[in-house]
């Protein structure tokens, strides 16, 4: 037998060996696919084609093409709500990353007395669900039963009216905030003891310091995880509705029906009947949330370019 007929058995093995791994890799990704399919891409399909639809009271359904993202791009209602997300955005998202972040530095110092308990602390708000947490914090900022009110009250001082529009939206971020610090810090966590011990032993002998270490060390380490937590911190900021749909039971003169662009969304849609026009929303709402992470995905691996040369 030749060299050539001898190769051809084996180039047929082969190939019947990857069609047989192909084979085996798409059953264990139809599952995925589908339920993907379902919850995902069905819906989406359903909200872009009921969005340039509107239903009339004289006419019924009629094809609208893009009047109602016209609309919503015009409508001053809507654009309150969005400034008031990208602030939300602006100020918490910082302030959360950067307990987060202290947070982690701290216990991978192994400095921190009791750092396990302190660890389970940090995480354990993140358990509870945003609809109780927004219930209990609702009643703690409360000024005349809340904790806050007692306190001040026990001082003979009148409390500040944390649910009042000057303080609502700090409000709101406290709440996030204490929810989601524990998440985030694990986060980051986890990537700080991916980093080989190695490392940390040629710092020791070339006689770094402890920030020396956190600086040169640590914060490079932590560029992905930091990315990963500002994506999906920005995405959930984006769309804020849990909390404010809570609080508004609590102070509807306050969080009106556009606070948020979700709330307005769902307002538009299960109290107005206005679901198409809300299906638009959602719509830009999503792709301003795409573009959002996108945005910064480039800006970081342009920093980290730049960084490198």
């Amino acid at each position: 037998m030749t060299t050539r007929q001898a190769g051809r058995p084996t180039a047929y093995r082969r190939s019947r060996v990857q069609r047989r791994l192909m084979v085996v890799a798409w059953t264990m990704l139809l599952p995925f696919l589908l339920v993907f399919t379902l919850t995902v891409i069905a819906p989406l399909l359903y909200a872009l084609t009921i969005s340039v639809f509107q239903n009339r009271l004289i006419g019924g359904t009629v094809f609208v093409g893009l009047d109602n993202y016209a609309r919503a791009l015009t409508d001053p209602l809507l654009g309150e709500g969005v400034v008031r997300v990208l602030l939300f955005v602006a100020v918490q998202v910082p302030i959360m990353l950067f307990i987060s972040l202290t947070a982690a530095l701290a216990l991978d110092s192994g400095r921190l007395a009791g750092s396990r308990i302190v660890r389970l602390g940090l995480f354990l708000p993140y358990a509870v669900p945003s609809v109780v947490a927004a219930l209990m914090w609702g009643y703690i900022f409360g000024g005349q039963f809340g904790l806050v009110g007692q306190i001040w009250g026990f001082f003979g001082v009148d409390a500040p009216d944390l649910l009042g529009p000057g303080l609502m939206l700090p409000s709101i971020g406290n709440i996030v905030t204490w929810s989601m610090v524990g998440y985030n810090m694990l986060i980051f966590y986890a990537a700080l003891r991916a980093v080989p011990t190695e490392i940390y032993e040629a710092s020791a002998i070339d006689g770094a310091g402890e920030f020396r270490r956190a600086w040169s060390i640590k914060l490079p380490a932590l560029r992905p995880a930091m990315l990963l937590a500002l994506v999906f911190s920005i995405i959930g900021s984006l769309q804020l509705f849990n909390e404010p749909s809570i609080l508004q039971a609590l102070r509807p003169s306050v969080i009106t029906t556009n606070y948020t662009p979700n709330l307005y969304a769902y307002s538009l849609s299960f109290l107005g009947g206005q679901i198409n026009y809300a299906a638009a929303i959602a719509i830009l709402m999503g792709l301003v949330t795409v573009i959002a992470a996108i945005f910064v995905q480039v800006v970081s691996s342009r920093a980290r370019r730049g960084g490198r040369s």
